[in-house]
């Protein structure tokens, strides 16, 4: 299937809609970048594809074919409907804006999202994005990307949505790693002026002030 559709692209035949259909969901993986890159974006269209099974790159490339095919389509909920199927290759501008339409995304499209996009995504962004199903995201808090995505979040923002996510960063609070430093009389000077620079500087005084004594 791969040599026939690279063997159809160098003959100079265009893959317009009707090709599209012909690959269809099943192939369109197999095209590569260059093959990619000749697909008008008015084609999509007419074409249905799913490039979920994809590369990432794949998904990319064809997001933002299928973003300017659609880019005349402003009412929502039409333009999202259009723009679903390839919003694994959505950036992270792109989902805040979104976000803004409140288009209640399903969870299962929500986790198969861009791992950077999905994580630059505030809780009251997610909120919007996910809108009447937002409860769900409770469930997948213990399962990747949620868990990771929880993990970079303040607390006090993931209480305010209300569905009990918890494992998010509290504020006030800092994590402290205690290196294990050889006797004071072997210590390498370097080692603790190194360390002693990346303490908070109230902890530093401190520090400072029992040694002095």
């Amino acid at each position: 299937a791969s040599a026939a559709i690279q063997h159809y692209v160098e003959l100079h035949h265009a893959l317009n809609a009707t090709a599209l259909d012909a690959i269809g969901t099943r192939y369109v993986c197999l095209l590569n970048s260059t093959e990619l890159d000749t697909i008008q974006p008015s084609s999509l269209k007419l074409a249905s594809l799913n490039p979920s099974a994809c590369s990432q790159l794949t998904k990319d490339i064809l997001y933002e074919k299928a973003k300017k095919a659609f880019s005349g389509q402003h009412v929502f909920p039409a333009y999202y409907e259009l723009i679903l199927p390839y919003l694994e290759g959505a950036p992270g501008e792109d989902l805040k804006a979104l976000s803004q339409a409140h288009v209640n995304m399903n969870i299962s499209t929500f986790v198969n999202l861009r791992r950077d996009a999905l994580m630059n995504l505030t809780p009251a962004e997610v909120q919007g994005l996910l809108g009447v199903n937002l409860p769900d995201l409770a469930k997948w808090q213990y399962r990747s990307p949620v868990r990771e995505w929880i993990r970079v979040q303040k607390q006090s923002q993931l209480d305010q949505l209300h569905i009990g996510l918890t494992g998010g960063t509290q504020e006030g609070y800092i994590n402290i790693i205690t290196p294990k430093f050889p006797a004071s009389s072997s210590a390498p000077l370097g080692a603790v002026a190194m360390a002693l620079h990346l303490l908070p500087a109230p902890l530093l005084s401190f520090l400072m002030m029992s040694i002095l004594s």
